[in-house]
């Protein structure tokens, strides 16, 4: 059976108008966004892509920038560097996205982060913590202290309990190997000595054998670079071997799920953070509340640098103007100053990139992290 003209017409038409952005979404501004939304880090891509949601949702709300709304695009990058390749030839190729966020760990940040530098894209990471990360181009920025910042800040800390000797057990990665360096030469150059040193895999499971073999150099205190998967099954070993050193640790372990899989293990432990739940400032407790609201969680450290890492964006869309191209926003995020986010006032040193981030102490009793003075 024919089909009429008209008709042909009218399906052509229709078709056009499903396939074409309408003119407001084609005046959408569009940021990138690589993540692990699946794979072992996925928890921490989700956290991510909650903290961002929220963001964008009060900006549109309020009218977006200049009046055109603000879009994320997601991409999984699984937290494996070839993926988060794949992810920036394809961000970079998109010339509608100005500016890009993530990825969480510091190996795809840094991979993606060659291409970002080469074609010239603004890449702001809310936890790449390696070191080198911003030495790849000045087009990279992050939200979280480094542990060149965190090394020194470790080994004071140790000094003030009277431990002269550490063992140092870390995730074999980037970020693992660049927490034991900074630490080991903070913590001997403030005159204590490191007894031990040891990496695993991740995914490891059984910690006894590495747990003994650093403990025959009788440590004082023992340092672990881990996340929470491996951290708590770490801190229950220690128990279960009845090991007595002092147990520190980055602010990787700043989790609930810390306390929760390592249970009464858990009790004891020293660590460093940049953000608390009970903070009392009123912006701290209103994203508490509207995330516990969305998400039926508190939020985490990592989660609350993502929310900043985004407003951090969105404030130097604001200040760029209209002909937004990418090495206006760049030059923007670089001059953030003061910006009063849930984990620390930021801004940006004009040299290094590097942000100022004030760190605090953590101790595990009863169960809850409490907050050092």
């Amino acid at each position: 059976m024919s089909t009429p003209v008209s008709c042909l017409f009218a399906s052509a038409a229709l078709v056009a108008a499903i396939a074409l952005p309408s003119d407001a979404a084609a005046q959408d501004i569009l940021i990138g966004f690589q993540l692990p939304l699946t794979g072992s880090q996925s928890q921490y891509g989700e956290t991510f892509r909650n903290s961002a949601q929220m963001q964008l949702d009060k900006l549109n709300a309020a009218g977006g920038v200049g009046g055109r709304k603000v879009q994320i695009v997601y991409e999984d990058s699984k937290s494996d560097p070839k993926e988060a390749v794949n992810i920036a030839r394809k961000f970079v190729d998109d010339k509608r996205i100005v500016a890009v966020l993530g990825d969480f760990a510091s190996g795809p940040s840094m991979a993606a982060g060659e291409v970002y530098g080469k074609e010239g894209v603004a890449q702001l990471s809310p936890t790449s913590s390696h070191p080198d990360f911003l030495k790849i181009s000045n087009w990279q920025f992050r939200n979280v202290s480094t542990m060149v910042q965190e090394g020194p800040f470790i080994a004071k800390w140790l000094g003030e309990t009277g431990s002269k000797s550490l063992a140092i057990i870390a995730v074999q990665n980037d970020w693992g190997l660049s927490a034991t360096r900074e630490v080991q030469k903070s913590f001997e150059a403030a005159g204590g000595k490191v007894t031990a040193m040891e990496a695993f895999n991740p995914g490891t499971r059984d910690f006894k054998a590495i747990l003994t073999k650093v403990m025959q150099g009788k440590p004082e205190a023992i340092y672990l670079a881990v996340f929470y998967e491996e951290g708590a099954l770490l801190l229950q070993q220690a128990r279960q071997l009845n090991i007595q050193s002092k147990l520190f640790s980055t602010a990787s372990l700043h989790h609930q799920k810390t306390l929760e899989l390592a249970g009464p293990a858990a009790e004891g432990l020293f660590l460093v953070t940049v953000f608390m739940v009970d903070h009392p400032s009123k912006h701290v407790q209103q994203y508490v509340a509207e995330y516990r609201k969305r998400y039926s969680s508190d939020p985490t450290m990592f989660a609350a640098q993502a929310y900043d890492a985004v407003g951090i964006v969105i404030e130097a869309l604001k200040r760029t103007g209209p002909e937004m191209t990418r090495p206006k926003v760049r030059d923007a995020l670089a001059d953030t100053s003061g910006y009063p986010g849930v984990t620390g006032t930021t801004t940006f040193d004009k040299a290094t990139r590097e942000p100022d981030k004030q760190l605090s102490r953590l101790h595990v009793e009863n169960g809850k992290f409490v907050l050092l003075k």
